[in-house]
């Protein structure tokens, strides 16, 4: 199971990676929120995906899930989330005042 968490996380880092290299400013923000969940699958793999009870002491139960990979998945989502939405108001507005959003031709803009 760890392996197929593992290339899937891969994946995900090499679409993003492809995106971030794009012209288009959409493209660029699809490949950071792409980076961004190769990153959760990747921390939530290194927890070590076992099976247990869940982590509140109880008698009688000795093998624990760790609670630490979701707590940072989770501060890791709510961030990811705060930086997207940013990006896309960042896109919305570059669009808005140059009307393109390839990143050559923002560039440029500062040169004519």
């Amino acid at each position: 199971m760890e392996i197929i968490m593992i290339v899937l996380a891969s994946i995900l880092f090499t679409t993003g990676v492809y995106n971030l290299l794009q012209k288009q400013f959409l493209r660029i923000i699809i490949g950071t929120a792409l980076i961004s969940h190769g990153a959760h699958l990747f921390i939530l793999t290194m927890g070590k995906l076992k099976r247990g009870a869940p982590p509140v002491e109880d008698y009688g139960v000795s093998n624990y899930a760790d609670p630490l990979p979701q707590a940072l998945i989770l501060t890791s989502i709510v961030i990811s989330f705060g930086v997207t939405s940013f990006l896309l108001v960042l896109a919305y507005r570059t669009y808005k005042l140059n009307n393109t959003d390839n990143m050559e031709k923002l560039r440029g803009l500062n040169n004519e």
